[in-house]
């Protein structure tokens, strides 16, 4: 019986293998990214002490993949630290990917006044100030707050997001104009810091 093609040509078996292994690595890495997690590097100190410039985080894509397959729109939740795509984002900018606290949802009010970031709705027509059950042993939010005079509704869809680096002009989001970001736009909450590996850890 007369050898096939590739066993008369192992060199060019060997080749096709080798690309048939970086195809379905290739198409792996997009499943991955895609519905299960990604991972991204903090750029800027909009998150100090928090998150600092050059760590890497993962990114949690379940919660969306699940969602979609229901049909459903996913929220992450109050409190949470987010990526998402930058909605004012101009190719050539850097900063295509952000990352932020969520402190608001679609019909509640966020204002700023003396410094203090309030957010108002069904549950707490008074307001109350999220900030606080995040300040832990000089991590989380920092005061005062920036963006005094601002007063809003969230409007559908979309959530106020914030970075807890909040005094002056160090964070650029939805109080100092980035503005409130489609839910759409958002790839996941942060789940792990990996980089430094001192500094591992789970959110």
């Amino acid at each position: 019986m007369e050898a096939g093609f590739l066993d008369r040509h192992p060199h060019v078996r060997d080749i096709l293998n080798f690309f048939v292994f970086i195809v379905i690595v290739f198409i792996g890495t997009v499943i991955i990214n895609t519905f299960v997690f990604r991972s991204f590097s903090v750029s800027g100190h909009s998150m100090d002490y928090t998150l600092h410039d050059g760590e890497r985080l993962i990114v949690n894509r379940i919660p969306l993949t699940v969602d979609q397959l229901q049909n459903k729109t996913y929220q992450p939740d109050r409190g949470q630290i987010i990526v998402f795509k930058n909605p004012r984002f101009v190719q050539g900018d850097r900063d295509e990917y952000i990352v932020k606290r969520v402190i608001a949802f679609a019909g509640e009010r966020v204002t700023v006044t003396d410094g203090v970031l309030t957010v108002f709705n069904a549950e707490h027509p008074d307001g109350f100030q999220p900030d606080e059950a995040y300040r832990k042993d000089g991590y989380g939010p920092q005061s005062p707050s920036s963006g005094e005079g601002t007063d809003m509704i969230v409007p559908d869809g979309t959530i106020f997001v914030s970075g807890d680096n909040r005094i002056g002009t160090n964070s650029y989001d939805s109080r100092t104009g980035l503005g409130t970001i489609p839910l759409f736009d958002v790839v996941g909450p942060v789940s792990l810091r990996i980089w430094p590996v001192t500094k591992f850890s789970a959110f």
